[in-house]
């Protein structure tokens, strides 16, 4: 696969997309079902998202700052 440094970024990059996919269909989900749990899941995975890529961002200075390859 690579290094530990490539896996962590590529696995965190496939949660961030599958949360992002999963929160938009959701919330198209709801405009279709009008389910409120629906929609309150769809909107806390959107905020987990953001979530994530702020977790990424902070992984990967660090990674940068312990000089992981």
């Amino acid at each position: 696969m690579g290094s530990l440094r490539t896996f962590h970024i590529f696995f965190l990059l496939v949660v961030i997309a599958a949360a992002d996919l999963f929160g938009v269909w959701a919330i198209w989900d709801y405009s279709k079902s009008q389910d409120g749990t629906i929609l309150a899941l769809g909107v806390i995975v959107l905020v987990g998202g953001v979530g994530l890529i702020a977790y990424t961002d902070w992984v990967i200075r660090r990674l940068n700052r312990a000089h992981i390859e």
